[in-house]
C-alpha cells in the first residue's frame, strides 16, 4: 500500500555527514547529561511506600493525587489497580520518615476528604529490590541488543548489523538523555518503552537494508550511494503510513491516558521521531562508510538486468 510514489530518488547520503555530525553532537549531550544529572529513578529503583486503598465508589485519582501532594510528597504515583475503586500508591522514601509513618498521614489525609477510603495493604519496598530491578533491565537490554545483532549478521551481513546496533543505541541514550535533562521520572514502563524503540526501530532498518539488498540485484550499474537513496526514497510511503498510524495510538495515550501512560507514550514519542531519523541518516549512513558492496549481499546469486529506478514498474512495491 502506498499514499504515493516519488519519481526521482531523494539524494539522503549527500547530507549524510552533516546529519550524522547533528547526531554525534546530540549522542554527546545525552551522554553527557545522564553522567552529570543522573536519571530520576521511581520508586520502583529506589525503594518506597506502597499502599492499597479501596473506596466505596470509583477513586477521583487526580483528587487522592493533589491530597497526597499536599503532604509534601513529590513524584508520587497514583493509580488504579483490579477496579476503578481500588487505589495504588506508591510514596518516594523520606529522610527520618519511617514508612509507618508515610501510611498513617496519607490514611490520615484520605480519610479527611473521603470517609470511605479504607486502606487494604501496606508494604516498604527496599532499595535493593531497585537494584535488581536496574540489574534485570540492563541485563534485558543486553539481551535484546545481542539478538538483533546475531538476527541482522545472519540475514543481512555484519556490517548492516553494526550500522543498525550504532543506530538504535543511539536512539535509547537520546531518549534516557532527555528524561536525564529535564528530571523526568525513569519508571519500569518507561524501561519498557526503551525497549520497545528498539525493537521498533530495528524493524525499520530492516525495512530499508532490505531493499537494499534487492536493489543491488536489481541495479547493477547503480553505485552504493545511489542503490542506498533509491531504497530509502522507495520506502518512504511505508514509513510515512507505519510511523503515522503507530504515533496516532502513542498520542492518544500521551494526551489521555493520564499520569500512569505520560512518560511511557512520551518515551515512545522520542524513540519513534529518532528512529526514523537513526535508520535513514545514521544506520544507513554507517553501512554506506564500512564499504558494503553488492557482493556482500547478492552472494551466490545473479544480478538481472539493470533497470531504470525511476520506472513505477520497476521493482517491488511496499
Amino acid at each position: 500500500m502506498e499514499f504515493f510514489r516519488i519519481k526521482r530518488d531523494i539524494p539522503f547520503m549527500r547530507h549524510a555527514l552533516v546529519f550524522n555530525l547533528v547526531s554525534l553532537a546530540t549522542f554527546l549531550a545525552a551522554v553527557f547529561f545522564l553522567f552529570s544529572k543522573g536519571l530520576h529513578l521511581s520508586v520502583e529503583f529506589t525503594g518506597g511506600t506502597l499502599l492499597e486503598v479501596t473506596y466505596s465508589q470509583p477513586a477521583d485519582l487526580a483528587g487522592v493525587r493533589n491530597t497526597v501532594a499536599q503532604l509534601g510528597f513529590a513524584d508520587v504515583q497514583v493509580q488504579n489497580f483490579g477496579t476503578a475503586r481500588d487505589v495504588l500508591i506508591r510514596l518516594p522514601v523520606q529522610k527520618g520518615v519511617s514508612s509507618a509513618q508515610q501510611s498513617n498521614q496519607v490514611m490520615a489525609a484520605l480519610k479527611e476528604a473521603d470517609a470511605t477510603a479504607t486502606m487494604r495493604r501496606t508494604e516498604f519496598v527496599g532499595p535493593q529490590v531497585g537494584d535488581e530491578l536496574a540489574a534485570d533491565g540492563l541485563k534485558a537490554l543486553a539481551f535484546v541488543v545481542v539478538g538483533i545483532m546475531i538476527y541482522l549478521a545472519v540475514r543481512f551481513e555484519w556490517k548492516f548489523a553494526v550500522a543498525a546496533i550504532i543506530a538504535n543505541l543511539h536512539d535509547v541514550v537520546i531518549i534516557l538523555g532527555f528524561f536525564a535533562f529535564f528530571q523526568w521520572e525513569f519508571s519500569l514502563p518507561v524501561l519498557a518503552a526503551v525497549l520497545a524503540v528498539l525493537g521498533y526501530s530495528v524493524n525499520e532498518s530492516v525495512v530499508i537494508f532490505d531493499r537494499i539488498r534487492e536493489n543491488f540485484r536489481r541495479y547493477r550499474k547503480m553505485n552504493t550511494v545511489e542503490i542506498i537513496n533509491n531504497a530509502i526514497t522507495s520506502t518512504i510511503s511505508r514509513t510515512i503510513i507505519t510511523h503515522g498510524s503507530t504515533q496516532m495510538m502513542v498520542l492518544s495515550m500521551l494526551l489521555f491516558g493520564g499520569a500512569t501512560l505520560h512518560y511511557f507514550a512520551l518515551a515512545l514519542t522520542i524513540g519513534i521521531l529518532f528512529g526514523i531519523y537513526s535508520s535513514v541518516f545514521v544506520a544507513a549512513a554507517i553501512a554506506m562508510w564500512l564499504g558494503i558492496t553488492r557482493e556482500d549481499l547478492v552472494k551466490g546469486g545473479v544480478a538481472k538486468k539493470d533497470i531504470d529506478p525511476n520506472d513505477p514498474n520497476a521493482g517491488a512495491t511496499v
